[in-house]
């Protein structure tokens, strides 16, 4: 006697029953039809009655990021893809086939089935992500890289299960076949592993953010981090291009990150002005009243003087030598107004270090090197004030009689010996003797 199907069983002994078709491709086509029936109302039922459940539901919760943040990643349609596969899988046996084909038809459904529920797993974490992207915490913890490293152990166990299901076997089985090879996974995941120990060391200790401008020289990155993820990190250089680190070497290697300087509020001004020297000279009485006049160098050469005064005045008769006296120069007078300039200066931090020094002069001059914090950290409010700063500094330096030094250009060479051809043809004094031509150092006269 034939076996009965699960279709004879599943209808029963009424009219269906006693009209069954009694071909097998029959029987085949109305089974069929009948998954083909039961898939489309489960997945109606998935797509349209739970997923607007779930949305209105988070909407009444004040989780309204969060709903569409499933909907863009495609949860939602995940799910009501993967249970009409499961209900056809629950209900092969209503196909009248050999058992051998039919067990391989319902674990293939089977597998879809799961493959989809994962994709939904793997939707709620990038819907997760994105609602934490929104939120002030992002900007000092990153997430990603856990976020990452969960959807690649999602895809491992997916894996694992559709294999399985696949070949029936137990997945059991093929875990503790996954021993034998770890030594091959290491090897496969070693930046894995590395990325992972990097993001969790950077994380909690607090060594890079989003937004945060580092340099990092030896892999050409110089700009704001724009994206940390478990593998790499991008940096947009102020060119606009994106320089692609990865995530161990910023742990492994040292880098530059500019964000403390941001959040000091001030931004240090660093600059060297370079002095010919053969313009720095002692100061006359005449000159010294001269510069009296100028309300910054006011109380300076006061007390300057005052102090000069009683220090020759202790070297009794030496004091007649102008050679034991001491006197004002123009380069220490200039760097006594700079620093008094400065501390008027309302955009610079008066309470962070303020020097104006000199450094050891060689065969470019002498270098007197301003050092100061501006109070804006942006680049170009800070350029701005550095600007203004100098601009000042270096228009007063003639008031002093002192002048910036700069090597000869090709100019200025060929102007002296057009004033040599001249003075030749004229017969007038050599240049040599001129005293209004001053040659570089090293220059040849004719």
């Amino acid at each position: 006697m034939q076996e009965e199907t699960m279709l004879e069983r599943w209808m029963g002994d009424g009219w269906l029953m006693n009209n069954m078709p009694d071909a097998l491709w029959a029987q085949v086509l109305l089974g069929v039809a009948v998954l083909l029936a039961l898939s489309v109302v489960t997945g109606w039922i998935a797509s349209r009655v739970l997923a607007r459940l779930a949305q209105r539901t988070l909407d009444a919760m004040g989780r309204k990021d969060w709903s569409r943040a499933l909907s863009r990643r495609r949860v939602f349609r995940s799910v009501s893809y993967a249970v009409p596969l499961l209900v056809i899988m629950a209900n092969i046996g209503l196909l009248p086939i050999a058992d051998p084909y039919l067990g391989f038809v319902g674990r293939f459904f089977l597998s879809a089935g799961i493959v989809f529920l994962f994709m939904a797993l793997n939707g709620l974490l990038a819907a997760w992500q994105d609602v934490y992207d929104a939120s002030t915490r992002a900007q000092t913890r990153s997430i990603k890289g856990y976020l990452e490293l969960g959807k690649i152990v999602l895809w491992a166990v997916c894996l694992i299960l559709v294999i399985s299901i696949l070949v029936n076997r137990s997945p059991l089985l093929m875990l503790s076949g996954l021993g034998a090879l770890s030594a091959v996974l290491l090897l496969v995941f070693k930046d894995t592993l590395l990325s992972l120990v990097a993001s969790t060391q950077m994380t909690s200790n607090d060594m890079l953010r989003i937004g945060d401008w580092i340099e990092m020289p030896q892999a050409g990155a110089d700009g704001f981090v724009i994206d940390i993820a478990l593998h790499t990190v991008k940096v947009q250089n102020w060119d606009k291009t994106v320089t692609t680190i990865p995530t161990y070497k910023l742990f492994s290697e040292s880098y530059r990150n500019w964000r403390y300087m941001f959040e000091s509020g001030g931004r240090r001004i660093k600059r060297t002005l370079r002095i010919d020297a053969g313009t720095v000279r002692f100061l006359t009485e005449e000159e010294i009243a001269g510069l009296s006049r100028y309300a910054l160098l006011k109380d300076y050469l006061d007390g300057k003087q005052r102090e000069l005064e009683e220090t020759n005045r202790s070297l009794g008769e030496l004091a007649g030598l102008q050679g034991n006296r001491r006197r004002l120069t123009n380069i220490g007078t200039f760097r006594a107004y700079a620093l008094a300039y400065l501390k008027r200066q309302r955009e610079l931090h008066q309470d962070m270090l303020m020097i104006v020094r000199m450094m050891e002069p060689d065969a470019q001059g002498i270098p007197i090197e301003v050092y100061c914090f501006a109070d804006k950290t942006a680049w170009v409010e800070y350029e701005r004030i550095q600007g203004d700063i100098f601009d000042h500094l270096l228009a007063i330096l003639p008031e002093l009689s002192l002048r910036l030094y700069q090597s000869p250009s090709g100019a200025d060479f060929a102007r002296l010996w057009d004033a040599g051809h001249a003075a030749d043809a004229s017969g007038s004094t050599p240049m040599a003797a001129s005293p209004d031509i001053a040659f570089p150092e090293g220059a040849a006269v004719r």
